[in-house]
């Protein structure tokens, strides 16, 4: 694998095995992807720079260490990525959020875009994409050159699931920009859904079908 990250924390696995299961209801598999995705934002996160502020302790004044969080930018692919979101928003409240909405053509399982908002002054900024599978990797290929075009200082991927197929493609057309993973599972079949994974993301937090 070229710059994969497979976060194996025992929390992390444990979590991710619980949405797994095919009987977990809609309000679990939402809280477990809330709180695997909060759980994840430590390690995508370990590399972010800091700086010295002023501060005052109850006894005494000193300098300590802080993020920028208004530099980071979190992008969420719609519509699944929005669990994700609220997960890292919770560790990192004050990071910008931007929105790219994709969905994927029954017949050709490629891209199609319908929505794109992001922050202003993106050259300044560390983009972290979030979406829930990397499956074919059509999607989060799509919504990362989209965001090359706004030059960002760096570029992250994070899912919840991959396969070897979707790094693959992916990679093949970003090798630049590391995926954050929790588990990289078996294979796609034939219709692009990971095996074994959990079903479809979207379907499975908002209760669809």
């Amino acid at each position: 694998m070229r710059d994969v990250h497979l976060i194996d924390h025992p929390l992390v696995q444990h979590k991710l095995t619980l949405m797994r299961r095919k009987d977990a209801s809609t309000n679990s598999f939402r809280r477990l992807l809330n709180e695997l995705a909060m759980l994840m934002t430590y390690e995508v996160t370990r590399d972010m720079p800091l700086h010295e502020v002023d501060i005052e302790t109850p006894l005494e004044p000193m300098k300590a260490r802080a993020i920028d969080g208004k530099k980071l930018v979190f992008v969420s692919i719609l519509r699944a990525g929005t669990g994700i979101l609220d997960g890292m928003l919770g560790v990192v409240p004050g990071a910008r959020v931007g929105h790219i909405g994709l969905y994927r053509d029954p017949k050709t399982l490629g891209a199609v875009e319908y929505f794109f908002k992001m922050p202003h002054g993106m050259s300044e900024r560390d983009v972290i994409v979030v979406d829930p599978m990397l499956a074919t990797g059509n999607s989060a290929i799509a919504a990362v050159d989209r965001i090359k075009e706004l030059r960002p200082r760096s570029i992250k991927f994070v899912c919840q699931l991959t396969c070897p197929e979707g790094l693959r493609a992916f990679h093949d057309v970003h090798p630049d920009v590391a995926v954050f993973t929790a588990a990289i599972d078996r294979q796609l079949n034939d219709h692009g859904y990971i095996l074994p994974g959990l079903g479809d993301a979207g379907d499975r937090m908002f209760g669809t079908k």
